[in-house]
Order: C-alpha cells, then sequence, then structure tokens
C-alpha cells in the first residue's frame, strides 16, 4: 500500500503555494536543502516527477494527483483537530481549516461572498479565494490548486462532482453621457448593434470574451471598436458608468442603475445568459458540504433558475 510522509505532502504543497523552494523553506522553518530532498525523496518513491523546476515552480500531471491528495489530507486532519478539541472542550484555534475555491470575478463581486458569509457565521475557516474566469476556473480543479469552485463547465472534472447553480443574466448598458456622444440616431436594435461595432467598448481583460461574443454572434465578426481592459468586476461596472465603453453588466449590477437612468440599455431584445456550475471534489468532509450548501442556496435565491 502506497503511504505518502506528511512532512513530504506539506513541503510539495508549500513549493506549489509559495512558488519557490526557498519560500517554501523560509515557510516550513527548514533549509531549502531540506524542501529540495523531501520532494525528491517522494519523486523517488512514486517514479514520478511532481515538480517542474520553474520560476515559480508548478505541479507536473502526476504532482497535480499527488497535491490534490495533500490538501485533502490536510483538510481532513483540521477537521478532526477541531472535532476532538469540540469534544474535549478545548481551544481549536490552532486548527482553523482553509479552504481554496475557485470563483469568476463577476459572482465573487455581486453573490459569491454572502454564500461564504453564511458559512462564517457559525464555523471557525478561512477562504483562499483564486479568481479566474468562468470558462478556467475548472482548470484550477483539475490542478489540485482548489477544492471546488464557480465554473461554466458542466461536465465533472475527475474525482469531482458537478451541480447547476443558476444563470446569470447579462444586458448591454452604456451611460447616458455615453449614448449622446456614440449612439444618437441608433433608434432600431438593429442600428444599435451595427454601431457598436465601432464604438468604444470595456472589457475585463484580453480573455474576456462576453462583449465580444455578444456581438460576433449578431455581426458575425468581433467588434472593431477601441477596448478598454478593467479587470475587476466593481471597477468595470464603473467605467461603464463613467462612460468609457458600453459593457455586459450582471443584472445585479445593473438593475438598479437602469430602473433609476443611470444606465441606458442598449439592446432590450437580447440578454446573454451565463450558466455557473459548482464542482467539488468528493471528498468526505462535512465543511466542503457546509460550503456547498451555502453556495447552492445563495445561487437559488440570487441566479435565474430554469423552469
Amino acid at each position: 500500500m502506497l503511504r505518502l510522509q506528511r512532512d513530504h505532502l506539506e513541503t510539495l504543497l508549500a513549493a506549489v503555494d509559495h512558488g519557490t523552494l526557498d519560500a517554501a523553506a523560509r515557510a516550513l522553518a527548514i533549509t531549502p536543502s531540506a524542501v529540495s530532498q523531501r520532494i525528491k525523496a517522494m519523486e523517488q518513491q512514486l517514479g514520478r516527477v511532481l515538480l517542474q523546476r520553474t520560476t515559480p515552480v508548478s505541479p507536473t500531471a502526476d504532482g497535480e494527483v499527488v497535491l490534490r491528495h495533500a490538501r485533502q489530507a490536510r483538510l481532513l486532519d483540521d477537521e478532526t483537530a477541531r472535532a476532538l478539541g469540540a469534544a474535549a472542550g478545548t481551544d481549536a484555534a490552532t486548527a482553523v481549516p482553509s479552504i481554496p475555491l475557485a470563483v469568476n470575478a463577476d459572482s465573487l463581486g455581486t453573490w459569491f461572498l454572502d454564500a461564504l458569509a453564511l458559512v462564517r457565521a457559525d464555523t471557525e475557516v478561512v477562504f483562499d479565494l483564486h479568481r479566474e474566469d468562468q470558462e478556467r476556473t475548472a482548470e484550477l480543479l483539475r490542478a489540485g490548486t482548489v477544492m471546488a469552485a464557480v465554473t461554466a463547465e458542466a461536465d465533472p472534472v475527475q474525482g469531482c462532482s458537478s451541480v447547476p447553480l443558476g444563470v446569470d443574466r447579462y444586458r448591454a448598458v452604456a451611460s447616458p453621457a455615453f449614448v449622446d456622444r456614440y449612439l444618437v440616431g441608433a433608434d432600431t436594435e438593429r442600428r444599435m448593434t451595427a454601431r457598436l461595432d465601432t464604438v468604444p467598448l470595456v472589457d475585463y481583460d484580453r480573455d474576456d470574451d462576453l462583449q465580444q461574443g455578444y456581438l460576433r454572434r449578431v455581426l458575425g465578426h468581433a467588434p472593431r471598436g477601441p477596448r478598454h481592459f478593467v479587470p475587476t468586476s466593481a471597477d468595470f461596472a464603473r467605467a461603464v458608468s463613467l462612460g468609457f465603453g458600453w459593457g455586459m453588466l450582471p443584472e445585479a449590477q445593473c438593475l438598479e442603475g437602469l430602473r433609476t437612468g443611470a444606465f441606458v440599455e442598449l439592446t432590450p431584445g437580447r440578454r446573454a445568459d451565463v450558466a455557473l456550475w459548482w464542482q467539488r471534489w468528493n471528498l468526505a468532509s462535512p465543511l466542503l458540504e457546509h460550503v456547498t450548501d451555502a453556495v447552492r442556496t445563495t445561487a437559488r435565491d440570487r441566479l435565474h433558475q430554469p423552469a
């Protein structure tokens, strides 16, 4: 039976989480040589290379498997320590578990923290949040970096379960000042979409395909206008409200502005729906179950649910 030493697993985690062997050594209060020796010993035991010695270091495909095991073992140890402390009536503060999660920026900026607050209301836990596009959060699950993720990928990652959360609905909006400056006379949906081909828009980053894909479906090509890049959810919405460009905002960020006149909906007949899923490791962890229940409950209230 394969048995990996816990100090070796913790060393692998430290190397990946801190990025270099030297940083891992400082975190573990050992020498860089000891870090290297532990990882080499585990690689020799398994007959597999686990780390790519790049800067920062990164796990190989085999390393991702071991990394996932290391995180699972740490979580179960933390939960066991807390359960024993509670049973004995002692202070278990030293065993506060950390849960790494991946989430897209708009969910993080609108509803996801409310879900985690439900967990924090009755459970001591810290969260290590990794912000990534919903099209790529599942990759962090595959890599063993996170234990669960909000993702646009419905098919479960190996070793994970997948459940639907709902649909985040986006609307194409701009500020009244932007409409007055760039879109005067675009009085039909057809004229509006044609005009949006060339006017400034706001993208989250260079991988953001929401605005591009929205118009590509209508025009047959990506918009040719200048692009602003604003890589945080709240600042993206603020850039649109300040007239930098038009953009797709989730309803949680634009419905009130549409009601008050702070935003103008550009193509009321067209919306963009992004279906979101919750994927998590298949691990018998009460804490991970608690997080899952809170995320599903909050999403059920805040996202559109299919009939």
